[in-house]
């Protein structure tokens, strides 16, 4: 069986797959049934992303939805964090949103958003998944289906919560320049309009056709941006923005044309929050950098940490009454706002931090402990995944373990996770330290002590 076939990933981060192989129209319109059926006969969101797959796949989503009584109401190329403030602020029963996020051009997925406006839990999803596998929906008849309609004007609200939010006139006073890189995603549809005509920015943009055919690697990491960093340096601009193609995720170029990882952004986010607008808590994943916690102990606030996945974090920020969220893939979770990754609210947020501080991003990124951050991957099955945790759990040496999700290992100056990716059928690490020799000194022991579990055919 080819690799494409081999490639779906069912779980907390929904259903994915590539698409002329796993992912398939029956696949998206059973699990649509799945959903109505879970949810109940009522109104549902769907949205996507620009990939090409995305009307195909809409098309299976909305037939498998009508099938069981629900209602769709298509909110189109919107961006993730549009579809989920829409679902907990209009009474649907629930939304279905049509991206594969970071994952590259060939992979499509179903997200799949409660009536609160959050992603499904473990426990939820899991019972979501056993009534697709039952594969017995309550099907209806010609004179129960309901009309599909259309969301016209679906960002208005959440934009709209955004300004509130932040200081919009200090923003536009400053008049920034600023390039955005937007993946060719939905970002080109919404964010030249959302930084320029709301926020009174002069903006340069980068890869903004919508078109879902991805000139980069849509991971906005720090080795796919030459082009915006060419952009922020040409353009004399403030900052550089990137983007992944569902609008969820935030990099940060700094006026040198510098990026300043993912990692930071959360950090940034969370620091600009506490000084200007909310003190309390803060909830990050275990792979988000100790920057963190470095801006939380200068406000003097407890930092939370979750399992990988954004409904961990966002349960976190509700149970322990957090003000700001965040994770390591660049993602900013304002609760004043809505408790999901939001590029727009970070993007805000951010320009609000220029304008308050008169600082440049690199002035406001040295004031941030540096850490080197450096992340590998490899290709293996859930059963070898699970094997080489078990036996790397065995093989600390040093350091204390959480096995919260997958092993971390607290080394003090430094940390080590390693973990199954919930996106990818992949094993990830990602390690923490002072120094970028130290950094990839303990990945290499990590891998080391992988392929020690696995034997010679790792």
């Amino acid at each position: 069986m080819s690799g494409r076939n081999r490639s779906l990933k069912v779980g907390v981060s929904g259903v994915r797959g590539m698409i002329g192989g796993s992912f398939t129209p029956q696949l998206a319109c059973g699990f649509a049934q799945a959903f109505g059926a879970f949810v109940g006969r009522g109104a549902v969101l769907v949205g996507r992303d620009t990939r090409p797959s995305g009307p195909m796949i809409e098309n299976a989503v909305i037939a498998g939805l009508e099938s069981v009584g629900c209602k769709p109401i298509l909110a189109g190329v919107v961006p993730t964090p549009t579809l989920l403030y829409l679902a907990r602020q209009t009474s649907v029963r629930g939304g279905i949103m049509i991206t594969a996020s970071h994952n590259p051009a060939p992979w499509n997925a179903l997200k799949f958003i409660g009536g609160n406006g959050l992603f499904l839990s473990e426990s939820r999803a899991q019972e979501l998944f056993d009534i697709y596998h039952q594969q017995q929906f309550p099907l209806v008849e010609e004179g129960e289906l309901r009309m599909v309609e259309v969301e016209k004007y679906p960002t208005e609200e959440h934009f709209k919560a955004i300004l509130k939010y932040v200081d919009a006139p200090a923003i536009r006073t400053r008049k920034f320049r600023v390039a955005v890189d937007c993946c060719n995603g939905v970002g080109a549809l919404y964010s030249p309009f959302f930084l320029q005509a709301l926020l009174g920015c002069e903006v340069f943009p980068v890869f903004d056709t919508p078109s879902g055919l991805f000139e980069r690697d849509p991971e906005p990491l720090p080795k796919n941006l030459s082009a915006l960093s060419r952009c922020v340096v040409e353009n004399g601009c403030d900052i550089g923005f990137a983007q992944d193609p569902d609008g969820d995720r935030l990099a940060i170029v700094d006026e040198q044309g510098q990026p300043i990882g993912e990692d930071l952004t959360p950090a940034l986010a969370a620091g600009q929050v506490l000084n200007r607008h909310e003190r309390g808590p803060i909830a990050v994943n275990l792979s988000t950098s100790k920057a963190v916690d470095a801006v939380a102990a200068r406000f003097g606030v407890k930092v939370y940490r979750t399992r990988i996945g954004e409904i961990n974090v966002a349960e976190a920020m509700i149970e322990k009454g957090c003000v700001i969220g965040g994770e390591h893939n660049g993602g900013v979770m304002i609760r004043s706002i809505h408790p999901c990754r939001d590029s727009f609210s970070g993007m805000a947020l951010l320009l609000e931090l220029l304008a308050d501080s008169g600082k440049t991003v690199s002035a406001l990124r040295a004031e941030i402990p540096r850490y080197a951050v450096v992340r590998d991957k490899r290709p293996l099955s859930a059963y070898r995944a699970t094997r080489a945790l078990r036996g790397l759990r065995h093989r600390v040496v040093s350091g204390t373990v959480s096995l919260l999700d997958g092993v971390y290992i607290d080394l003090g100056e430094g940390w080590i996770h390693v973990r199954r990716s919930n996106t990818e059928p992949v094993l990830r690490c990602t390690v923490e330290a002072p120094t970028q020799e130290q950094a990839e000194v303990w990945l290499r022991e990590t891998w080391d002590k992988v392929d020690a579990v696995l034997g010679p055919d790792a």
